[in-house]
């Protein structure tokens, strides 16, 4: 492999070396031609330090709101870098000889070790993550959970700990593959994939082949699973257990093991010796139920928000609203629901899937593949901004991960991202050439949030100069806007960045977003807090309780 300079070749490599997903051929080619061409050099180290400044450093995210870059803009050419004034008188001509061969002689180290470390580092990065959970919530119906745990929603990952469900029904997976219904009021202690505790309440267990030798323990009783179906109601004095298939063994205090078959139940009364009768299903029959009604709620739930999706289009400050209904895998536009502003047309697909969005009748587009985005234009001048999408993010595959991103860097357009370690970050240009703000939050994308649902919104108050970021329907973190408006949108991507857009190209970055966008709305005014709460409340796969 080889590369020239200049060439397409040479800016997909630079591009490759700054996000780390650069290949030992492609690393090896490039540091071929650093080595020969003067001037691939100085465009290679131009570009890192650019890449850098933008959104690599962690002090430039850490004091977002203070900060307005001046750095030169990507796109500049050689010719516009080389009418760039220096700060400082130019230095006799013997110091300048001396500095350019200690600068050759730094270029060359870099490209010896730096070049190969950063490439290495950022092969690193990818590993190391890590995650203290044994089990996740599935499913849920109607369920209030106590006020010592928190908040759970499904796909929720489950660490070690107390879980007490007041009332409504839940399905715990663990790891090793145990399913445990609970029905509330019961409290389940989780102890490893292969082990909980049960102080009170009832539940259904259901292990299979894989996970055979699950323990379930109560105040009375210790459960060892053999390849079975079996419940437990245990209160502080009491436990039943009741096998509907399979077999189990039990310890009762000090008594020996004991095995108990299909069809069978036996009681636990204090230290007493355990009484056998039959197991009865009919106690157990709200749990058996729990796919059934599980299914039947998320019906109900999806009807509620068509109502409420439908009574939104009728804002006349809504801009945008791509609802993903109705898609079929030939569609290749996507309708604007918004009643009341039609100045934006139809979104256009490119690449992406489909797949299943928050609730199983509901669509979503996916983006597997680094072609994959959703293409739309907005016109005109904007005093303030409110953006806000249902995504799924599989992983943050990514140094930056797109959600809403303007084509290049004209004045007044924004890029609304995720960095790959999970925080938000949203640039905004402003109206003169290398002035540009970037908003940061905390990290918010961490592993336990990876394939689950969330609500992502930011609201850019251009009159109060703020800007807001929030995450299922809580704001996150803010910022004051040194840069106002007028914001200006144009050609827009969800999903992905079109890099190379006007006048002065920019290197192709790949920034795809690995996950799925199930809704995205765009309105012409900054939005309460109330009313992005009311947008994340009305869209949340389960009702509230």
């Amino acid at each position: 492999m080889t590369l020239s300079f200049p060439s397409a070749g040479f800016d997909d490599a630079v591009a490759a070396v700054c996000h780390g997903s650069a290949t030992e051929a492609g690393m090896r080619a490039l540091n071929e031609l650093l080595r020969s061409d003067s001037g691939a050099r100085d465009e290679y180290l131009m570009r890192v330090e650019l890449h850098t400044r933008l959104a690599s450093e962690p002090d430039l995210f850490a004091q977002p709101a203070e900060s307005v870059a001046g750095v030169g803009m990507p796109g500049l050419s050689l010719g516009d870098r080389g009418r760039i004034s220096p700060l400082k008188p130019a230095p006799p001509r013997r110091k300048r000889t001396l500095g350019r061969a200690l600068a050759l002689a730094a270029c060359f180290a870099v490209l010896a070790t730096g070049v190969w470390g950063l490439w290495l580092r950022r092969l690193a990065t990818r590993n190391g993550a890590t995650s203290s959970a044994v089990a996740m919530l599935t499913r849920a119906v109607d369920a209030r959970w106590g006020q010592s745990a928190q908040p759970l929603r499904v796909g929720s990952a489950l660490e070690p700990g107390r879980l007490r469900l007041e009332s409504g029904l839940a399905q715990v997976v663990f790891y090793s593959g145990a399913r445990v219904v609970m029905e509330g009021p019961t409290e389940l202690q989780l102890v490893s994939q292969t082990e909980a505790v049960c102080p009170a309440g009832r539940l259904l267990a259901e292990v299979p082949t894989p996970a055979r030798g699950f323990r379930l323990k109560t105040a009375q009783i210790n459960v060892v699973d053999r390849g079975t179906s079996f419940g437990i109601d245990a209160t502080r004095g009491q436990t039943e257990v009741h096998v509907f298939k399979g077999e189990v063994e039990f310890f009762a205090g000090t008594a020996a093991k004991q095995s108990l078959g299909e069809g069978r139940a036996a009681v636990v009364l204090g230290s007493a010796p355990p009484r056998l009768m039959a197991a009865s299903t009919a106690a157990f029959a709200s749990m058996f139920e729990l796919q059934t009604r599980s299914l039947a709620a998320e019906a109900i739930r999806y009807d509620q928000w068509r109502v409420t999706s439908a009574r939104l289009n009728q804002d006349p400050s809504l801009v945008v609203h791509l609802d993903l209904e109705n898609l079929s895998d030939s569609d290749w536009t996507l309708r604007n629901a918004a009643e009341k502003n039609r100045s934006v047309p139809d979104a256009t697909i490119v690449g992406c899937q489909r797949a299943e969005g928050r609730w199983r009748e509901k669509q979503a587009l996916e983006f597997p593949s680094v072609n994959d985005r959703v293409r739309l234009a907005v016109p005109g001048d904007f005093q303030a901004l409110t953006l806000s999408a249902w995504v799924c993010v599989k992983g943050l595959d990514r140094q930056f991960n797109s959600l809403f991103m303007c084509d290049g860097f004209e004045p007044g357009t924004i890029h609304w991202l995720i960095r790959n370690d999970g925080v938000l970050g949203l640039t905004v240009i402003g109206p003169a050439p290398g002035k540009f703000q970037i908003l940061a939050s905390s990290p918010v994308l961490t592993v336990d949030k990876l394939g689950m649902w969330l609500h992502l919104a930011v609201v850019l108050d251009g009159k109060a100069r703020q800007a807001v970021q929030y995450v299922n329907g809580f704001p996150l973190s803010h910022h004051t806007l040194k840069l106002g408006p007028p914001f200006r949108l144009g050609s827009a991507e969800l999903g992905n960045w079109n890099a190379r857009s006007g006048p002065n190209p920019a290197p192709s970055l790949i920034r795809n977003l690995s996950g799925s966008l199930d809704e995205f709305e765009l309105f012409s005014r900054a939005l309460s807090g109330a009313e992005v709460h009311k947008l994340y409340s009305e869209g949340k796969p389960e009702s509230d309780m």
